[in-house]
């Protein structure tokens, strides 16, 4: 076969031009070697922290820069990796280990990373780096990886502090605990500064309590809770006595440390700068100190973050604060200092589910003053303050702090009573409560005896719940005071039948007024000389279509109690003004019409322009409304005679019912311009038969006679007492010796018979 000529040449070519490149290649590789080794001479001669990491050996360069930066020497840490690994954060190891990895592979295309080294005296120094690969030759794997740090630590801290501030303020305003937000804060703070400590004290009255302090011994904060302010007491007791920044710069030297600087150099402190923490409204709420382990004054950045600790730990103590007198009136009663209601709910419902699981009894009681309301509405409300802060203090001497005491407003009392496990023990002690309570006292110079009234259930046997207890105690409480008052009884599941049947007629009751289903008679009144008919009293009365006829004394107080008695007088002063205006106009005589008036009226602001509206609406005159009040509201109170004055300026009459039987003296009237007093049922009853009810009527009519008022005595049923009453002067009658309390109809048909007669 031969060869071809053309060929050959073609391959000798080929072969000249290869070893052409072969020669290229190693010139070049041997320039890339001579660059590496320049590049890496000039990194290491460069004033950097560069590091150069053989990746076959392992063994990497550290310039005396780099050690510096962490506080070495240049003889003092090994030339390998194992080095850099002792001192990265244990978190970021392997993280930066992997990335170098994709690096040098040539999954990524540079390396830049973050990461935070150890200083040699504990704390960690944040580090970027930077790092570049080398080659012995084009066609290699790298060889080694050769970079530098730049300490980003001031940046980085600030950094920090920036997201831990916000996160600080979300803490305050999401209710964390006052010593979580201490922690942060005194962390926050020692991060910025590198070797700070730091620490929150809270003044209580003229005492330091430790707040927070994260990085102090335990030690020393135990020995600065409770030390008392004063002028020389270290940093923090110095700026709370003054009010003012006290930086101390060696602690071992300055005269304000030295009665307590040993509890402060053994632990290394060396000085302190203390800020007062000031509330929005000037006072001194505690105290801001930052330490070191060495002596020093602050520098500007520092001088600026202790004030800027101060107030943010002033935001978080003030709303402690102000969280802790929210509580205290949620939890306190003002007046009487007792546990207010919402603190008796929660004391009770924890004592219920701690004697669940213990098996054991107390009692809950509920008490409430007699006629209190009385003293208010007579003396004032300010008076009545007093009065009850006196019975708080007798019923506190009982269980000289064992009691659980607590006032639900008004004059009612709950106390939880731990102690009585049974019905004797507790009898004796509601007696105690009595007695202290019943003492004689001065109430606006007056002697004054306040009575009570006292419910007493027992759990678990009347209510293994909190609102079961409460409204057991409640019932007995009610059947106390439907007893007669000053006295206490204990509950029965009879007592709650009967809660539950007042509390239907209650609802009842407040139906029948709003569909004004309630209906009047009338009792005619008679002059005692002439027997003519000079009067009727209006009188309520209720029939139910279950519960029958009910009593005026029953549903009456109730609808005080409930609060329809002003809408119940409304309708029956039009009902009765106008059905004496309609017999007027039938005919009949002209006559008086008496309606009683609850004493409660006399305080409502509503009611004379109500008396004035009634007369204007109904067209009755004036002179024939007489209102009727018991003795209870002829009192002195300016109040009271200013309402009396503008119900006769009106032109009305008014008389004092059921006289005698109140409290109120016979000099009250003096204060007072009255047209008439009625005598009770109580004294007519005994007329016949008791000389000294005799006297004391006898003595009734002759001081109204010269007071100029007329007589009524009411509840005549015999014609022997009507003559007696004749005969010491009494001027009208009135009970069933003349007529039964009768409907309109039945008026007209009494009147007619009269002027028959006549």
């Amino acid at each position: 076969m031969k060869s071809n000529p053309h060929l050959l040449t073609q391959v000798n070519q080929l072969r000249t031009e290869l070893a052409s490149v072969n020669e290229t290649n190693e010139l070049l590789t041997n320039e890339l070697n001579k660059s590496s080794e320049r590049f890496v001479t000039a990194m290491r001669g460069a004033n950097l922290a560069v590091w150069d990491w053989d990746l076959d050996t392992d063994e990497v360069y550290y310039s005396p820069l780099w050690k510096s930066m962490l506080g070495y020497d240049d003889d003092e840490l090994d030339n390998h990796l194992d080095t850099w690994k002792s001192l990265v954060h244990s978190d970021e190891q392997q993280i930066i280990l992997d990335k170098a990895q994709n690096y040098l592979s040539g999954q990524l295309g540079s390396f830049e990373v973050e990461m935070r080294l150890r200083h040699k005296n504990g704390y960690f120094v944040y580090i970027r780096s930077i790092a570049f690969s080398v080659s012995k030759s084009f066609d290699s794997k790298p060889s080694r990886l050769v970079g530098y740090h730049v300490d980003i630590s001031k940046h980085k801290r600030a950094e920090l502090f920036s997201t831990k501030h916000t996160k600080i303020l979300e803490m305050i305003a999401k209710g964390f605990p006052t010593s979580d937000i201490y922690t942060e804060i005194a962390l926050m703070y020692e991060g910025l500064f590198v070797g700070m400590r730091c620490s929150m004290l809270e003044l209580e009255g003229d005492t330091l309590l430790h707040g927070g302090a994260p990085s102090l011994p335990q030690e020393y904060c135990d020995a600065v809770h409770g030390l008392k302010i004063g002028p020389n007491i270290g940093s923090c007791g110095t700026s709370t006595y003054t009010g003012k920044r006290v930086v101390v710069e060696n602690i071992e030297t300055d005269p304000k440390w030295s009665a307590i600087k040993h509890v402060a150099l053994p632990h290394g402190m060396r000085c302190c700068w203390s800020e007062p923490i000031i509330s929005s409204t000037g006072k001194v709420l505690g105290a801001f100190g930052m330490y070191y382990n060495h002596p020093a004054r602050p520098t500007e950045d520092e001088s600026e973050a202790l004030t800027s600790a101060a107030m943010l730990t002033g935001i978080v103590m003030e709303r402690d604060h102000n969280q802790k007198r929210i509580r205290e009136l949620a939890y306190t009663d003002e007046l009487t200092g007792f546990s207010s209601r919402s603190c008796l709910y929660a004391n009770l419902e924890s004592l219920i589910k701690r004697s669940s699981n213990e098996k054991s009894q107390f009692c809950l009681y509920y008490l409430d003053l007699d006629n209190f309301k009385d003293i208010n509405d007579s003396l004032g409300h300010d008076v009545g303050d007093k009065h009850l802060q006196e019975v708080a203090s007798r019923i506190a001497s009982v269980g000289q702090g064992t009691h659980l005491l607590a006032r639900l407003g008004g004059d009612e009392f709950c106390i939880i009573v731990k102690e009585a496990t049974n019905k004797d023990t507790a009898a004796n002690i509601a007696a105690r409560y009595l007695d202290i309570i019943a003492k004689p006292s001065d109430v606006c110079g007056r002697k004054f005896i306040q009575t009570c009234s006292i419910g007493i259930a027992s759990y678990p046997e009347d209510g293994a719940d909190l609102q079961s207890l409460l409204k057991a105690a409640d019932t007995a409480l009610y059947t106390a005071k439907d007893h007669g008052k000053s006295q206490y009884a204990f509950y029965s599941k009879v007592l709650a039948t009967e809660a539950e049947y007042r509390f239907k007629v209650e609802q009842y009751l407040r139906e029948a007024i709003e569909q004004q289903t309630l209906s009047l008679v009338y009792q005619t009144q008679h002059d005692l000389d002439s027997g003519k008919i000079v009067g009727v009293e209006a009188l309520s009365r209720w029939h139910h279509p279950e519960l029958g006829q009910v009593s005026p004394i029953q549903f009456i107080s109730i609808a005080e109690r409930i609060g329809m008695i002003k809408q119940l007088t409304e309708q029956v002063l039009i009902t009765a003004c106008t059905q004496l205006v309609a017999w007027k106009k039938q005919g009949l005589p002209s006559i008086r019409m008496a309606i009683n008036i609850s004493p409660n009226h006399f305080l409502d602001p509503d009611f004379v322009p109500l008396i004035s509206r009634v007369i204007a609406e109904t067209g009755i005159a004036a002179s024939d409304l007489e209102l009727e009040v018991t003795e209870t509201v002829v009192q002195t109170h300016q109040k009271n005679l200013s309402v009396f004055q503008e119900l006769k300026t009106l032109g009305v009459s008014l008389s004092i019912d059921d006289f005698g039987t109140g409290y109120s003296s016979f000099a009250s009237l003096k204060h007072l311009t009255v047209d008439c007093i009625k005598i009770d049922k109580y004294f007519i009853d005994d007329l016949l038969t008791d000389q000294k009810t005799q006297l004391l009527v006898g003595s009734m009519i002759e001081m109204a006679h010269n007071l100029g008022c007329k007589v009524v005595a009411e509840g005549i049923e015999e014609p022997e007492q009507a003559h007696k009453l004749k005969q010491l002067g009494c001027d009208i009658a009135q009970g069933y010796l003349f007529s039964q309390p009768a409907h309109q109809e039945e008026i007209s048909t009494i009147f007619n018979a009269k002027m028959e007669l006549s």
